[in-house]
């Protein structure tokens, strides 16, 4: 049996390929996907999940709850999408069968509550995209959030370049009171940073390769449409930086990364360039502000990996064979 994962995403094309590494390792058990708005709308978002789960007919996959996220951010802006990074249905140039279907009532943010109780003190949230829902968890139940076993977070841009400005992340940006929120009230968490996400490249013939074993063919057409993005915004692009499966992976990938557990906060500045940055201190007393008996709380944050060892496990799980 694999570890219990709770994924709140916002569905763009590296959501997905996430979705898909989880579903095809016997490391990861996917109990729920938190579908939010960010890339995509949230109810095409939906649409995708579902759409998901009649290609994959694995029990993991049927079992899965798919619950409805946040529809907007806390900052309470319109969101603005991105179809031309991740498609209409965060599928690339795919549209997926149900997407004129009409989708039933799924209002049901309370079965979060649910499932954290079900697996209470070894459930793992995975959230990879914007952190709206999770930090609505943390203002509605925030004793039940105490039983939640870790937090990883794809988000953030600790001294490297941003790829919405030039110092903040998309996760971040898109939603900072609620990245500052979850930073605030949640332990045990650990951010996956840009730092590392945009070095977790794959490359085209990865993908070519994958898709000679691909048997749902959805693969490349995804990742091909997203590298030709980077590659428009920037020619000596090696591939497409799947920062979202570098996320999932650390849940089981310990020895990958190296880590530094710092105090972080997040610019809540509604616009300019500074919104959403990620700040890490890393003076020696480690502290944001004024000096208190308070305890400073700290993050653990990814500043290094091991590309060779994402390597051979992205393509181990996504083709079935063994890579050494």
């Amino acid at each position: 049996m694999g570890k219990k994962v709770l994924v709140f995403g916002d569905i763009g094309i590296d959501d997905i390929i996430a979705l898909i590494y989880g579903y095809l390792n016997d490391d990861i058990d996917i109990v729920g996907v938190v579908t939010d708005y960010g890339n995509i709308p949230r109810e095409n978002a939906l649409k995708t999940v579902r759409y998901l789960k009649t290609i994959f007919k694995s029990a993991e996959a049927q079992q899965a709850k798919i619950i409805a996220g946040a529809e907007n951010p806390m900052t309470a802006e319109v969101p603005e999408f991105v179809p031309e990074i991740h498609g209409e249905y965060g599928l690339g140039p795919i549209i997926p069968s149900n997407s004129n279907d009409q989708l039933p009532e799924l209002e049901n943010f309370y079965e979060i509550s649910e499932i954290i109780e079900q697996y209470e003190d070894e459930l793992i949230i995975v959230n990879i995209g914007r952190l709206t829902s999770l930090a609505t968890l943390f203002l509605l139940y925030p004793n039940r959030m105490e039983k939640v076993k870790e937090i990883y977070i794809m988000g953030g841009a600790f001294w490297v370049p941003g790829n919405v400005t030039a110092v903040s992340e998309a996760n971040f940006h898109g939603d900072p009171v609620a990245a500052q929120i979850v930073l605030t009230y949640a332990d045990n968490v650990t951010i996956i940073p840009l730092n590392v996400t945009e070095r977790a490249i794959a490359t085209p013939e990865m993908v070519n390769y994958i898709d000679q074993v691909d048997s749902i063919k959805i693969v490349k057409p995804m990742i091909d449409y997203y590298y030709d993005f980077y590659k428009k915004r920037n020619p000596n692009v090696q591939g497409s930086p799947l920062h979202d499966v570098l996320t999932l992976m650390a849940v089981n990938r310990e020895d990958m990364f190296t880590y530094r557990k710092l105090p972080v906060h997040v610019v809540q500045a509604t616009r300019g360039t500074e919104r959403g940055q990620s700040i890490a201190d890393i003076r020696p007393f480690g502290s944001l502000e004024e000096e208190t008996e308070k305890e400073i709380k700290r993050h653990r944050i990814a500043f290094d990996f091991e590309y060779p060892k994402f390597f051979r496990d992205f393509l181990s799980t996504m083709t079935g064979q063994q890579f050494t």
